[in-house]
């Protein structure tokens, strides 16, 4: 998993919108980059509606919210669709990312063991670097966490 101070890993990967973005292009920008585990589950609705309510205080602050699930582009769309989500949502399907980042980890449920994304967000600087970790994200004071700190 990449850390504080390191360069955060780029990509290109399509949105919601069918539109690819690559990382290295928010570059003079803050940008929150939070992983999650699926697209309409209840933690990462309240997670993504937490976002999109502050959002407004977030791009105040000059920061770029993007999310992140090894999710279709057509799941993202429903969700964003479904809960007006104002800013892009990634698509890994191939779970390129989630693994570059480290965040494809083995989870366990109920005895079970399973490969899924753990939630996690990085706050990256306007260099690209990653300037602050935040590993096994709980849900509930997460966004204004990580506000306080954009």
């Amino acid at each position: 998993m990449p850390d504080v101070g390191d360069m955060a890993p780029d990509f290109t990967a399509a949105t919601d919108s069918g539109d690819e973005i690559t990382l290295s292009s928010f570059r003079g920008k803050k940008l929150v980059l939070y992983f999650y585990p699926k697209d309409n589950t209840s933690g990462c609705t309240r997670e993504a509606c937490d976002f999109r309510d502050n959002l407004e205080a977030f791009t105040a602050k000059d920061t770029v919210i993007l999310g992140v699930s090894t999710d279709s582009v057509k799941s993202h769309q429903n969700f964003k669709t479904k809960h007006e989500l104002p800013f892009a949502l990634v698509a890994d399907p191939d779970k390129e990312i989630v693994e570059k980042y480290g965040v494809f980890v083995e989870k366990k449920n109920y005895g079970r063991s399973y490969m899924g994304v753990v939630r996690t967000t990085f706050l990256i600087d306007e260099a690209g670097k990653i300037e602050k970790v935040y590993n096994k994200v709980k849900v509930a004071g997460h966004v204004d966490a990580v506000l306080a700190d954009a």
